[in-house]
């Protein structure tokens, strides 16, 4: 391609678009870029971070660059290092940043020792770094990232305890039969799970953490915390650059911002008023993206005829029928399935495979299939309206998900028979 194009951010979505089209990659952290999915498995043990690395792009990152701003009249990208990067396009993949909750002894983005945010590779092998046998450690949050770090920390040996503000864990993704489930799969790892638990304060001495001061008064002994309170996007630098921001980076079906030169993809971008946080997402994102640049490269392409030759004029080319013209690629949105697996060898436990989609909890007039074995560990349920697959969760046996997925990604008009072959056809994972 002919058309510049920067992408900021070396995640998944900012990967995975340089993976398909050759543009300068501008990568804050030193590391190569790695799947942040699997860095649980690497606080674990279970994989080293070199092979958790992500496919290379076509053209090197530009690794340990941060951006500071965006010069939208010169097309500009000033770096940290005071380096300047023209730009014809310009791709925000941001990513987001974990939620540093409002707590007594924490003071703004300066941590005192022994506390953790759990989102970077640094964040992981800073950890692994002051894990050992023993250690108290303490995780606040208890959804799909606080659950991975406590089960990382218990296959470590640490004495782990799990603080939910909300009444179940992974409240987002799953019901309450499946998270009770949950919570009987994490304790058996060893871990104290505490859930409806408010967080108030740390403790510390000499500047290291001690303690975690509970809202009803109870106190946590603590040598390690861990926050797992989700994450924000990072819109500062789209902020300063004057681009419509709301929760994300606001952009339209071809992922454009409010400046059409500046396009936003992964957990930075909101479209349809939505910001998915998810790396199903992001890639899908950056697919699309790909294929919208690459369009407009071969209509640019196609629009400047070679001497000589004759083009239809623009009012008559604007006049031909809708079907004669070639569908322009566009993002019309994702639907994100959620898995983990929890424990494994690490852990000297069976594993417990978690997925989970869609609306898990039905509204009246919903049909709900739900199976339950106790002796297996296994749960399933399905929600569904009308004709249509609009949710559902299992535990344990994942083996008819693949079916279900795809229903659910397509769509797809449910068949006549009964609603049990939902969850008893082995459509594969």
């Amino acid at each position: 391609m002919s058309t510049r194009i920067v992408v900021v951010g070396g995640g998944t979505a900012g990967v995975r678009l340089a993976q398909r089209l050759p543009v300068t990659l501008l990568g804050e952290e030193p590391h190569a870029p790695y799947n942040r999915v699997l860095l649980a498995d690497v606080l674990a043990g279970r994989y080293a971070p070199e092979v958790i690395a992500l496919p290379a792009p076509l053209e090197p990152v530009r690794r340990g660059v941060r951006a500071v701003r965006i010069d939208r009249a010169a097309r500009t990208v000033e770096c940290d290092d005071g380096t300047e990067v023209g730009y014809d396009r310009l791709v925000l993949a941001t990513g987001s940043n974990p939620v540093l909750p409002p707590l007594r002894g924490l003071r703004g983005s300066l941590l005192p020792s022994g506390v953790h945010p759990f989102r970077t590779l640094d964040d992981c092998l800073e950890l692994r770094a002051v894990v050992r046998p023993g250690v108290r450690a303490v995780v606040i949050g208890g959804g799909l990232l606080g659950v991975s770090a406590a089960r990382a920390l218990a296959a470590l040996g640490a004495e782990v305890v799990l603080t939910q503000q909300g009444e179940r864990l992974m409240e987002r993704q799953l019901d309450a039969s499946a998270s009770e489930l949950l919570r009987t799969h994490v304790e058996s790892l060893g871990v104290e799970v505490h859930t409806e638990c408010r967080v108030s304060g740390l403790r510390q001495r000499d500047g290291a953490v001690t303690a975690v001061e509970l809202a009803d008064g109870f106190v946590l002994d603590a040598q390690v915390v861990v926050l797992a309170c989700g994450v924000r996007p990072r819109i500062g630098l789209a902020r300063d650059a004057g681009l419509d921001v709301r929760t994300g980076v606001v952009v339209d079906d071809q992922l454009r911002t409010s400046d059409p030169y500046i396009h936003a993809i992964g957990d930075c971008a909101e479209h349809a008023g939505r910001v998915y946080g998810l790396a199903g997402p992001a890639l899908e994102q950056a697919d699309a993206l790909a294929d919208i640049l690459r369009s407009e490269e071969t209509e640019a392409t196609e629009a400047a005829p070679a001497a000589g030759t004759a083009t239809l004029p623009a009012e008559l080319a604007a006049s031909l029928p809708a079907e004669l013209a070639a569908p322009r690629p566009a993002y019309t949105g994702t639907r994100a399935l959620t898995r983990l697996t929890l424990g494994g060898p690490e852990a000297g436990l069976e594993a417990l495979d978690l997925a989970a989609f869609g609306e898990a909890t039905p509204l009246p007039g919903d049909d709900v299939v739900q199976l339950t074995d106790a002796t297996r560990r296994a749960y399933r349920k399905v929600v569904v309206r009308g004709d249509r697959l609009v949710g559902g969760v299992l535990l344990g046996d994942l083996a008819a998900v693949g079916t279900l997925a795809r229903a659910w990604e397509g769509d797809e008009t449910l068949p006549d028979a009964p609603l049990l072959h939902l969850l008893t056809h082995d459509g594969g994972s």
